[in-house]
């Protein structure tokens, strides 16, 4: 059969010749029977040379399809493909996901009755991805597909189908179904077709049927005859219908013609108002142009006005200019005066280091002078006390040897062993007392050591307690979210969303925001999570807008939502239709993938915020940590690469790296079930370690209590010894003052009256030495300052110079503002007159134009000039009245205008009607000579692709030493198929219904093949073909579909079967896919070239 056409399927007229030319090599092969025709294992070995290039399956992924939650993906070979394995391992899931994938519904899968039930039980949507090959001259767009073409279904728990068309290298080029459709029809995929796909229980209700009439059938719909067929139907359908459309335009036409013969009289007997019309249209040419004169005296006083004004703004220009002179020299001399004042400060600062140095050396004098004279009175009042002691040691000496005092020996030795009992007992008090402060020193050590840790222990239970808050909100939030992802953003985030989109269909919003961002973003590799949740932050529950007038509409939604606590960030920045071209500054590193490229973000303005707010392109992910330190901290790190993060939140820069706060991700994790688990079990272990704490707290507590208690007993006990020690003390001492005059030693007082001679001797000599350096430095001081007031009066001297200058500098500067304010007087006298210049100018130009319009529209009333000595009001009067008069004849005669339309109205439709009827009488003519060409046309291919399919029969069963006849009745529509195992008479043939089950299988292939022949399609699908034969004539019948394959390479056979396939020959050609046993658990398949 030939290719459906699609309009966006390129013109090309070689085309389908390799095709034509493999058919016949095709033809041939299956004619050779098995004895003459090479061995198997050779044909395949051959047929390996040439290969399929466009339309045939390359490999197919399942996720979550049916009752399996993963298969593949299974690579196919370009030639033969056997999918092998037990029941329920899914083989049919394989074919069904195939049908349903490219454009198949669900009814023709015979595995359920709509989309939403191949959803895997429990799971929210399935997912199918299929490649297919996308080579040589029939490859469609290769420039936007590549070699390969990439169809992904998405198939959600609602029964919706998504379609994600990609190129080679996986990315996104379209999602429309149509394209979809376009790509099908070029590959001439028809999976609808039992040839191209044949299911169980196509096979049992067309092949394995009693009926003549379902064979027939199944030949009609592998060879799309009955698409033909009832395409014939529909012409004829629509023929019918038009010849009825062209007896009821008949009859309308018939109303038509009346209808216009009506108004054509009608509109013969308006002739007499023709000349009333023609006088008007006369005045009315006078009347246009009268306007246009009146016009063109009204704008000569306002050309005259503005000559004036132009003149007079020539003079604001004279006197603008004069002033700016004015100010020019002005500005000069204050030039020149401040040039004069900045010679007089520059000398007056070349002066000032000296003179702050003098005055620095003056204060330094002065300093020293001062500390000097300190030193004097010092002196002067220490010699004083001198003389003052000596005065008093010389009465007492005196006194001491005049003095007579007697007193007993017992006295004295009953003091001195009080005195030494008194040391003895305040050794041991004071040992006693060091001990006591030793033990008051422990007890404030354990105390301070027990409230610190106690205090330790309280800033981890509360950040534990924290830590319990916060996971119990998460774990509320998390288990909100099970029904509602949305919630995991924040609990009022469902009415926020809600609160924005009616919003957006009042029309608030210029742009609907998007938000929140982490909703709208998904990950490639779900172990990413907490990498991409640490690095994006805040960003998660961002929402961005297009403008500022949206972000204040949305800050109010907000507002009203979030009564209180914190709102999402809102981040305003133009939307566009586009991602942002990130080539030249993100990094591309061949095994670690970038935020952007690890992400899927189906919205270009959620990717294009990203970019711009945190710079996803640059930053890389990198599981371990320690390659991404490797990596970033080495000699070489990644070309515009800022940072990187691993998978445990890691942020690595070049030169430093920070580590995580968090240790789970919040809102991208992608099992909640899980997550709730985790967060439970956490929940679980901190309340038991807060349990502990309260535990440990007590028992510190009991413990500050006693050794505080222990403390002050202490302290009583020190007090109290302290204070024993002290009357010791104070008892020991009056002992030691008892006085015995008799016993006085005179020679030490004698000695310090010497001592204190001596010391006056010396101090008198320090005096003098003092007052003299006083004296001197008071010399200095006043030297200092002298010169310092000298040069202070030069500087005051020349700063008065510059009075005057200042003063000039005043006046000049009065001079400069008042030449400017002058100048800004008759720039804005200026400006007035300029804009008094454009207004008139404006009203001119408007008047010009309105002038310029009159022209135009008395041009399109008279296109030559007409010179009226009339006026328009006089014009305008002779018109209204003839006007008058013409609607008083029009009375009696009806409008004219009317009249005509309603003449044109009824000639045109009565014209396009004859011409409508006859157009439609043309096409039937036309459609009855197309058709009974093409039903001719129709008949003949049917007739030929009967006989090919009869002799492609024959052919088939003789490999086997079978004969049998296939008889079409085209007229009753049935197939009649009669077989003779073995060698035997034609009258000896029976039909299907009386051989065996595996030669009625072996016949049934044997038809299938012959259809094969008839027929074109990239590859082909057949599900357990040899259920039902016995082992001889299954090895017969898959060496037939093995030859035909083998003399087919240019196209795919897809074979599913439960059998073995053991004994298949060994050749690259053939490849197996052997599918593990459901009750394993295992989702993947084994494959291989051979066996």
């Amino acid at each position: 059969m030939a290719k459906r056409k699609s309009s966006t399927i390129r013109d090309n007229p070689s085309k389908r010749v390799r095709s034509a030319g493999v058919e016949e090599e095709e033809d041939e092969n299956v004619l050779d029977g098995e004895e003459d025709g090479p061995p198997l294992r050779n044909q395949l070995q051959c047929a390996s040379k040439v290969e399929s290039d466009a339309g045939i399956v390359e490999s197919i992924t399942l996720k979550n399809f049916m009752c399996h939650s993963h298969l593949g993906p299974f690579t196919f070979g370009p030639n033969v493909n056997f999918i092998v394995g037990n029941n329920g391992s899914g083989k049919s899931a394989v074919l069904t996901a195939l049908i349903v994938t490219l454009g198949g519904n669900a009814q023709a899968t015979n595995r359920g009755s709509s989309l939403k039930g191949f959803v895997k039980e429990g799971e929210g949507s399935a997912d199918v991805s299929i490649t297919l090959r996308n080579k040589g001259r029939d490859a469609f767009k290769p420039e936007v597909y590549g070699s390969s073409i990439i169809v992904d279904l998405r198939i959600t728990r609602e029964g919706l189908r998504t379609y994600k068309m990609k190129n080679k290298s996986g990315q996104i080029v379209t999602t429309k179904k149509e394209e979809l459709l376009s790509i099908l029809d070029n590959f001439n995929v028809q999976v609808n077709n039992p040839v191209s796909v044949l299911t169980q229980e196509m096979s049992k209700y067309f092949l394995h049927s009693k009926g003549e009439g379902d064979k027939y059938k199944f030949f009609m719909k592998a060879t799309q005859l009955e698409q033909m067929r009832e395409d014939f139907f529909y012409i004829k359908s629509t023929k019918s219908v038009t010849e009825d459309k062209v007896g009821q335009y008949s009859e309308c036409l018939k109303d038509l013609k009346r209808t216009y013969l009506e108004k054509e009289d009608r509109y013969k007997s308006l002739a007499s108002l023709d000349e009333m019309h023609t006088k008007l249209e006369e005045l009315q040419k006078q009347m246009a142009w009268a306007l246009v004169m009146e016009m063109e005296k009204e704008l000569e006083p306002m050309k005259e006005k503005l000559r004036a004004e132009n003149h007079s703004t020539e003079k604001y220009d004279e006197k603008v200019a004069e002033w700016k002179n004015k100010i020019e020299e002005a500005e000069k001399k204050y030039k020149e005066i401040q040039e004069q004042l900045d010679k007089i400060t520059q000398q007056v600062q070349e002066l000032q280091p000296k003179c702050a140095e003098l005055k620095a050396e003056a204060q330094h004098c002065n300093t020293l002078l001062k500390s000097s004279e300190v030193t004097v009175h010092r002196c002067r009042a220490n010699l004083r006390v001198l003389e003052k002691d000596k005065v008093q040691l010389s009465s007492r000496i005196n006194d001491l040897k005049l003095s007579i005092s007697q007193t007993t020996g017992a006295e004295s030795q009953a003091r001195t062993m009080r005195s030494e009992q008194i040391q003895a007992d305040l050794e041991n008090l004071n040992h006693h007392i060091s001990t006591l402060g030793q033990q008051i020193d422990q007890y404030q050590h354990a105390c301070s050591r027990a409230k610190e840790e106690q205090g330790k222990m309280r800033r981890e239970q509360d950040m534990l307690q924290r830590s319990i808050e916060t996971n119990r909100r998460n774990l509320q939030t998390m288990e909100s979210s099970r029904s509602n992802r949305l919630r995991r953003f924040g609990e009022h985030m469902p009415d926020l969303l809600n609160a924005i989109q009616d919003a957006h269909k009042r029309g608030q919003f210029k742009q609907k925001p998007r938000g929140p961002l982490g909703f709208l973003i998904s990950l490639k590799d779900p172990e990413l999570a907490l990498a991409v949740e640490v690095c994006l932050k805040g960003q998660l529950q961002a929402f961005t807008c297009d403008n500022y007038e949206d972000e204040k509409v949305l800050q109010g939604i907000m507002f009203k939502v979030f009564p209180k606590g914190r709102r999402p960030t809102i981040i305003t920045s133009r939307f566009l239709q586009h991602v942002h071209d990130t080539k030249r500054r993100a990094v591309n590193h061949p095994q670690y993938p970038s935020v952007l490229q690890a992400l899927e973000i189906e919205d270009p303005v959620v990717a294009n915020c990203l970019i711009d707010q945190r710079g996803i392109e640059s930053i890389l992910l990198i599981k371990n940590r320690t390659e991404a330190r490797r990596l970033m901290q080495g000699k070489n790190p990644p070309h515009n690469c800022t940072s990187a993060f691993s998978k445990d939140g890691d942020q690595i820069f070049t030169n430093r790296t920070y580590t995580a706060d968090q240790t789970r991700a919040n809102y991208l994790s992608g099992d909640v079930e899980e997550e709730i688990r985790l967060l439970q079990r956490e929940i679980e272990n901190q309340t038991a370690q807060a349990s502990r704490f309260k535990q440990q707290m007590k028992k510190l507590d009991d413990e500050i209590k006693q050794n505080e208690g222990l403390l002050r007993r202490t302290h009583i006990e020190q007090k109290t010894t302290k204070d024993k020690a002290t009357k010791l003390r104070l008892e020991l001492t009056d002992i030691q003052n008892v006085e015995e005059p008799q016993s006085e030693d005179l020679k030490p007082l004698e000695e310090d009256l010497e001592e204190i001679i001596t010391k006056i001797t010396s101090k008198r000599a320090e005096y003098e030495e003092a007052r003299i350096q006083m004296a001197d430095l008071k010399a200095s001081y006043e030297k200092a300052e002298r010169e310092y007031k000298q040069h202070k009066e030069q500087i005051n001297t020349i700063a008065e110079e510059a009075d005057p200058i200042k003063e000039d500098l005043s006046k000049t500067d009065q001079e400069v503002l008042k030449c400017k304010h002058h100048k800004k007087h008759y720039d804005e006298k200026r400006n007035v007159q300029l804009r008094n210049i454009q207004t008139l100018k404006e009203s001119l130009k408007s008047k010009e134009q309105e002038l310029q319009e009159s022209v135009t529209k008395a041009k399109l009333i008279c296109p030559e000039r007409l010179e009226v000595r009339r006026s328009a009001r006089s014009l305008d009067t002779e018109i209204s009245r003839l006007k008058v008069k013409i609607t008083t004849q029009q009375e009696h005669q009806g409008d004219r205008e009317e009249i005509l339309r309603q003449y044109n109205e009824a000639l045109e439709n009565y014209t396009n009607m004859v011409q409508h009827v006859k157009n439609l009488n043309s096409f039937i003519k036309k459609l009855d000579s197309v058709m009974n060409q093409r039903q001719h046309v129709y008949a003949e291919f049917r007739r030929f692709l009967s006989a090919r399919c009869k002799y492609y029969f024959d052919s088939m069963l003789s490999q086997r030493g079978y004969t049998g006849s296939m008889t079409f009745d085209h007229k009753n529509e049935t197939l009649s198929i009669s077989v003779q195992p073995g060698q035997g008479k034609q009258a000896d043939m029976s039909d299907m219904r009386s051989l065996s089950g595996g030669e009625r299988s072996f016949s049934t292939v044997c038809f299938v093949l012959s259809l094969w022949a008839i027929t074109e399609a990239p590859f082909r699908c057949l599900d357990e073909f040899d259920v039902y034969m016995d082992m001889v004539n299954r090895r017969i019948s898959m060496d037939m579909m093995l030859k035909v394959a083998a003399g087919q390479s240019y196209r795919q056979f897809i074979f599913l079967t439960p059998q073995n396939m053991s004994s298949l020959p060994e050749s690259e050609n053939i490849n197996i896919l052997r599918l593990k046993d459901p009750d394993r658990g295992q989702n993947n398949a084994s494959q291989g070239p051979g066996k």
